[in-house]
């Protein structure tokens, strides 16, 4: 899966800050669907360190296994649709656009010398 094909299905990156911090896509990723569930649910999609494979929830970050609604291979994109097409349908449709979260970035303050 790919930045575009991500973008393409509808999902936005949670952190599109650019630093030397931030892993590559090829490595770990982040995404959120642009819109809510009807009731309100919100769709993220994870790759994380590096596995071949990435997983849906309703939670940025879910730490156990039953807040991961789906678990597909990282190159299986007709599952990765349907999956999406089953969490919607399973939360009353797609709803309203999600509310863009903008992330807390700290930089400290510089004096003018």
């Amino acid at each position: 899966m790919t930045d575009s094909y991500l973008r393409s299905l509808g999902f936005a990156a949670t952190d599109d800050s650019r630093s030397s911090s931030r892993p590559t896509h090829a490595r770990a990723w982040r995404y959120q669907h642009q819109s809510l569930a009807h009731d309100g649910a919100q769709l993220f999609i994870e790759h994380p360190l590096g596995i071949d494979s990435c997983r849906l929830s309703t939670m940025a970050a879910p730490l156990d296994a039953q807040d991961v609604f789906a678990t597909l291979s990282l190159h299986d994109g007709p599952a990765l649709e349907t999956a999406i097409s089953a969490f919607y349908a399973a939360h009353g449709g797609v709803g309203t656009l999600a509310p863009v979260s903008t992330p807390n970035v700290y930089r400290p303050y510089r004096r003018q010398l």
